[in-house]
């Protein structure tokens, strides 16, 4: 059956290696830095109880608008946008284009980051033709193509600009929600993996939001992430290269 983005495409190729789920807890908070969607997962969830619940069911649809058919793309993308609808309080709307466009914005970002930073650059060819692949996926969640920036220098330009301008608005009640997802209610036993998925949450966000949230960074810890990522690009370099060997 067909597909939106048949196996091979941009999206799949930089959207699908695990690596791209590092930055799950980096999309979240930056989704959260926006005070309208902030409010609306403050008044619409229970996201005390399940903090990533929200991000989960999101990343959800992506796979099915990604990976399934072309019908099944179709069918998520409806009843997400019938699911927005009725998001909706003082002074935010799940439904609003703008909103939308700025979660899209997260995980468009953040997929092409971490690839980056874990797996190998994204060679310019590779990150147009992803950015433009999201682009459907963005209108299907609600965003008109001409209410997104129109190519990948237009995007990076919406995000820093973004960024400058919701990190120093981030407020107290923001700030919980982010102590919420970097402090989760846990076994004890799991308290050491997530004391580093927390360091890498903290690690890859834009400083203005990272400084927004109240959260603490050094350079002992910026030069740690950076070896890390080092080390891991290291280590995924021959399969990178046979992967294009296969795809020759």
């Amino acid at each position: 059956m067909s597909s939106l983005f048949p196996a091979g495409s941009a999206i799949r190729r930089v959207w699908g290696h695990p690596a791209v789920m590092l930055g799950a807890g980096r999309a979240l908070l930056l989704q959260l830095a926006h005070p309208a969607v902030a409010q609306g997962v403050i008044e619409h969830s229970e996201f005390a109880r399940d903090p990533f619940g929200r991000l989960q069911r999101t990343l959800d649809v992506v796979d099915r608008i990604v990976w399934g058919t072309t019908e099944e793309a179709h069918a998520t993308a409806a009843a997400l946008r019938a699911a927005h609808a009725h998001v909706r309080g003082d002074g935010y709307d799940a439904s609003d284009p703008e909103l939308v466009l700025w979660v899209h914005a997260t995980l468009v970002d953040t997929a092409l980051r971490m690839h980056t930073r874990w797996v190998q650059p994204v060679p310019r060819p590779l990150a147009d033709a992803c950015y433009a692949d999201a682009i459907v996926v963005g209108e299907l969640f609600g965003v008109p193509a001409e209410r997104q920036p129109p190519d990948l220098d237009a995007f990076r330009a919406y995000m820093r600009a973004m960024v400058a301008d919701l990190g120093p608005r981030i407020d107290e009640p923001q700030r919980a929600l982010a102590r919420a997802v970097l402090h989760p209610a846990v076994p004890l036993v799991a308290d050491p993996a997530v004391a580093l998925a927390r360091q890498l949450t903290v690690g890859q966000l834009p400083p203005p939001v990272r400084e927004g949230f109240g959260l603490q960074w050094d350079r002992p810890r910026q030069a740690a992430l950076e070896a890390t990522g080092f080390g891991a690009r290291l280590f995924n370099a021959p399969f990178s290269f046979a992967r294009r060997l296969a795809a020759a």
